[in-house]
């Protein structure tokens, strides 16, 4: 399996997905870094964040919340990464947006090296999810994988420990698992829906 995995590490290129910083992870529940933003004389019809920032980053457990302003358009979204820590390349990724902070939408950025066309299950725990999630195309960051949470599906991720993704690899044809901590993914889904109110 660590042969695998470095396989994988060495496939992946260190890449960003659009919107997702690229540092690693930083210390839990670490205050507001946020650029003060330029106050246009139009600011109040711009959707601001606080303390009249045009970006924002916040880490909550082993997740990250970000928005940006670009005009009149704010984009928040919740993430996470794991790195190689020997090479310092990206070996997955999910990020997620919620306006709501009962459902959730997003990608999740997995190594190449996969089968695709056996798509990929998403377990919390020891639940298993129901059904296949396909991928959508591979790209500099990986490959692609869209994803949708429900209600009752947030609430076993808020409450859950660990995301497990199975997958299958394509030179072998033998399962391969990855698993994404949910540390911090409650208050983090809910701060990106704070955020990204109007």
């Amino acid at each position: 399996m660590k042969t695998k995995c470095a396989y994988f590490a060495a496939m992946l290129a260190a890449a960003c997905i659009a919107g997702m910083p690229a540092a690693g992870l930083a210390a839990q529940n670490k205050s507001d870094k946020a650029a003060p933003a330029a106050q246009p004389a139009d600011s109040a019809a711009k959707p601001l964040l606080p303390g009249g920032a045009s970006a924002l980053s916040e880490t909550h457990g082993d997740w990250t919340v970000n928005c940006q302003v670009t005009g009149t358009n704010k984009v928040c979204s919740l993430s996470h990464q794991q790195f190689n820590k020997q090479s310092g390349q990206r070996l997955l990724a999910i990020e997620l947006t919620t306006k709501t902070g009962q459902d959730a939408t997003g990608t999740m950025a997995l190594p190449f090296g996969l089968a695709l066309a056996n798509g990929i299950s998403l377990g919390i725990d020891d639940k298993k999810l129901d059904g296949a999630l396909q991928f959508n195309t591979c790209q500099a960051v990986g490959c692609l994988v869209p994803v949708t949470f429900d209600a009752d599906t947030t609430s076993l991720l808020q409450n859950g420990t660990t995301l497990k993704i199975d997958a299958t690899a394509a030179d072998t044809m033998q399962p391969i698992s990855f698993t994404i901590s949910l540390n911090g993914f409650g208050s983090a889904l809910a701060r990106t829906a704070d955020l990204s109110a109007d």
